[in-house]
């Protein structure tokens, strides 16, 4: 089994980023709540989105991802190497330095954890 990788700590600036934009998207199932020490968004109990270190990422559709991967900086998240998470894709930096870019694949993310069924507690 590979050693567990360093986690470094997200930057203050793309944490209050990751702030404003929840705020701008701001909706009552939209649980903003840390995992393993990173900002995340929650829906129903699913992960919707959320930064690991200096990296954005969202939880889209397989349409969306394809489209969201074949953007140059997009690549499939994975915490530790060699270990994609599924639909989870990292955001390329210049669409999380728009506005109008970021909350659109916000929206996507959003529309998507939405479908799925809630977590039972």
């Amino acid at each position: 089994m590979p050693d567990m990788p360093k986690f470094t700590k997200s930057s203050p600036e793309i944490i209050e980023r990751f702030r404003a934009a929840m705020t701008r998207a701001a909706a009552p199932d939209v649980v903003v709540k840390p995992m393993f020490g990173y900002q995340c968004a929650w829906i129903g109990g699913n992960m919707a989105t959320g930064l690991f270190a200096d990296e954005w990422w969202v939880r889209v559709s397989e349409p969306d991802r394809a489209v969201l991967v074949a953007l140059p900086g997009a690549h499939p998240f994975e915490p530790m190497p060699g270990r994609s998470m599924g639909r989870y894709v990292v955001l390329p930096a210049d669409v999380v330095a728009r506005d109008a870019d970021l909350d659109a694949w916000l929206a996507r993310a959003f529309e998507f954890t939405r479908s799925m069924p809630p977590k039972k507690k």
